[in-house]
């Protein structure tokens, strides 16, 4: 198995993987994990002899005839390549919310995540001219009756759990944001 990625998410990976694989390799890009990863983690890490770290690798691409059999390496230092004999991989290379395609009026925060209920300022919500008298729903972004759940929602855990539930959560405003729309235009 392969974890790409050198920050706490990957190297927690790692450690579960290497429960379960015969070797665990860590790709990163840089020399070390020390600017990246926490150093308990990292001295874990060390302790497990299934692990290995890969350092100054990029994996350039995949390879296999009915399944992943190889990842080709690229050495970002030399140019070299090689291969390395893997059937998984795990990307854990940092969170970037694809949020480029939403209007204007959906507000994001300085890292391109939607901000939504409570995070939501007079500022903002003066910004985007919100219409309605009320404020936006816990879930609900600066554009009425659209809402944001889950990792690309700003403040989120990015935990899966989390985001099933926020899902969950918001079905309830949705249908009392729906609700107050038919009455509005009845």
């Amino acid at each position: 198995m392969a974890v790409i990625g050198g920050g706490n998410s990957a190297g927690q990976a790692a450690v579960f993987l290497s429960e379960h694989a015969n070797k665990v390799s860590i790709v990163i890009r840089s020399g070390g994990l020390e600017h990246s990863m926490s150093s308990y983690l990292i001295d874990r890490i060390k302790k497990i002899p299934n692990i290995e770290l890969l350092r100054y690798s990029e994996i350039r691409s995949l390879h296999g005839s009915s399944r992943l059999e190889r990842a080709l390496l690229l050495d970002n230092r030399t140019g070299e390549t090689r291969d390395l004999d893997v059937a998984h991989v795990f990307i854990f290379i940092g969170a970037r919310p694809a949020t480029g395609f939403l209007p204007e009026n959906v507000l994001l925060d300085e890292k391109g995540f939607v901000l939504t209920g409570e995070a939501l300022t007079e500022k903002h919500l003066a910004r985007v001219e919100w219409a309605l008298e009320r404020r936006p729903y816990l879930l609900e972004s600066s554009c009425e009756r659209v809402f944001a759940v889950g990792d690309v929602r700003s403040g989120s855990v990015k935990r899966v759990a989390s985001a099933v539930g926020e899902g969950s959560v918001s079905v309830q405003f949705i249908h009392r944001a729906l609700a107050a729309l038919a009455e509005a235009t009845s």
